[in-house]
Parts: C-alpha cells; sequence; structure tokens
C-alpha cells in the first residue's frame, strides 16, 4: 500500500528506528546492517535482497496493524470513537485513505474471528 505524499509545508518525517540495529551503528550514517562491510558482490546482492524482503514483510506487517488500530478507532460502538478525518489527521493521511484503511482493518479484524482477510486497497 503505498504511502500518502506529505503535503507541502510540512516537514517529511523520519522513519522510525530499526530495533535491533544497534546505536553506535545507527550514529554512523555509513552504518546499514553491516552491508557496507561486505567485499563480495554476490554475497552483498544476497544479503541486502534478504534485508529488502524482511522489510517488505515488515512494512506488509505495520500496514496491517495500522488498519486494525484505524478500525478499532473507528468503531460505531466506542463513545470516544474517531471520524475518517480524525484518524488521517492523526496518521498523517488524507481522509479517503483512512476510510480505505478502516474498511480493510474491518476485514483483517473479521479475519482474526475466523472469516478470510481482505487483500488492501
Amino acid at each position: 500500500m503505498a504511502e500518502p505524499t506529505p503535503r507541502r509545508n510540512e516537514p517529511r518525517l523520519r522513519p522510525a528506528s530499526l530495533l535491533f540495529e544497534p546505536v553506535a551503528a545507527v550514529a554512523d550514517p555509513e552504518h546499514f546492517f553491516g552491508l557496507e562491510s561486505i567485499d563480495d558482490p554476490g554475497a552483498l546482492l544476497a544479503r541486502s535482497t534478504e534485508l529488502t524482503l524482511a522489510f517488505r514483510v515488515a512494512t506488509d506487517r505495520a500496514v496491517e496493524f495500522q488498519a486494525m488500530a484505524a478500525a478499532q478507532l473507528a468503531d460505531p460502538r466506542r463513545f470516544d470513537r474517531l471520524t475518517p478525518a480524525d484518524i488521517a489527521e492523526r496518521a498523517g493521511w488524507t481522509e479517503d485513505y483512512a476510510k480505505k484503511m478502516v474498511e480493510f482493518g474491518r476485514d483483517l479484524l473479521k479475519g482474526a474471528e475466523g472469516a478470510e482477510p481482505a487483500e488492501p486497497v
């Protein structure tokens, strides 16, 4: 699922730091999961491909959690439920994207209760 485009006058948010990167390594801008120290191009390709796939899976999983949270926040049974506009503002999304994420989250939550989850929009 694509990320929403930042608004013109808003600064881009930095991505969250990865929990498994050592703090000392993060301080070094040239360090990235030890890839800079791999001299063999074949090994570099293999390791960087592994990381790419791992990040894609992590991204997909994080989006699912975003969707489930959005659906829970928009649940009409909650006395403090949020509107799609409120959710969009909190997450930095457009209102249309928030509506789609709420729908996707509802499908995921139904899947957790036994039904098949739907694919994201």
